[in-house]
């Protein structure tokens, strides 16, 4: 497993992610990023990118801070 920064953020793209009815097959198609690296992106293995970041909250409609952990609250 990953920093708990990664695993944080995997969470949260994990529940915005669902709560907008999306599978991680349908978000990695309308990114345009890998199905498996948005996997591991959820489980909080992988370190994203800023770029892929935006990619991401993009696709969802909602904010890049929505997506970043809140640092120690």
């Amino acid at each position: 497993m990953g920093s708990p920064v990664c695993v944080a953020f995997g969470r949260n793209l994990r529940a915005i992610r669902k709560s907008k009815g999306l599978s991680q097959e349908r978000l990695a198609h309308e990114s345009g990023i890998d199905r498996s690296y948005v996997g591991r992106v959820e489980r909080g293995e992988v370190n994203i990118t800023i770029e892929k970041i935006y990619m991401l909250a993009r696709c969802l409609k909602c904010s890049p801070k929505d997506l970043i952990p809140d640092g120690g609250k």
